[in-house]
């Protein structure tokens, strides 16, 4: 079983490698996603990592406020699609 994480405030450099590797000193990591502009192909700054869903509090809670790539992260569990408020656009 699984969990996914939130990862934030992200360097817009970081990619889906660096994310799981970062990851992957602490725990195992079953897949990383750093979330991309359609448009461009630039990272948006936050991404998503999936990692073992016992494990998943302890990574939170180690993680949240470390650093990648000279920027501090904050990691938390990521919500359902269907819990997150709707956009007014």
């Amino acid at each position: 079983m699984t969990k996914t994480l939130y990862v934030g405030n992200l360097p817009f450099d970081c990619n889906d490698q660096d994310l799981a590797a970062a990851f992957g000193a602490v725990t195992e990591v079953f897949g990383a996603r750093v979330v991309t502009d359609r448009e461009t192909g630039r990272s948006r700054g936050f991404g998503f990592v999936e990692v073992p869903a016992d494990r998943a509090e302890a990574v939170a809670t180690s993680l949240n406020g470390a650093e990648i790539g000279g920027r501090r992260i904050v990691v938390n569990e990521a919500r359902e699609r269907n819990d997150r408020p709707r956009s007014r656009r």
